[in-house]
């Protein structure tokens, strides 16, 4: 991807991902989210809370929602309450 442009690389990951290369999406929405992309960190969320070309890791959803919802996004932002909320933090 010319210039490391992250947007670029995240929707790459995006095209991976509808493709059913999940592999292949967190490789590139890791390399997005390195350059500071807060959809990349949403979407490494989404790859680790359903075990989508890596294992399951709470702890990882939880680091790449935390990214996210500091950058900047809303879904990020909504699913880090749920996982709080499940987790009876509410304060």
């Amino acid at each position: 991807v010319k210039a490391n442009d992250p947007f670029a690389i995240c929707a790459f990951g995006t095209s991976c991902y509808y493709e059913g290369d999940y592999e292949s999406a967190h490789r590139y929405y890791t390399k997005s989210a390195a350059l500071g992309d807060a959809q990349s960190h949403y979407q490494l969320s989404c790859l680790y809370r359903e075990g989508k070309g890596v294992d399951k890791d709470e702890k990882k959803e939880i680091h790449h929602l935390e990214k996210a919802a500091i950058g900047g996004d809303p879904n990020a932002s909504h699913n880090l309450g749920c996982v709080e909320g499940n987790n009876g933090r509410v304060d």
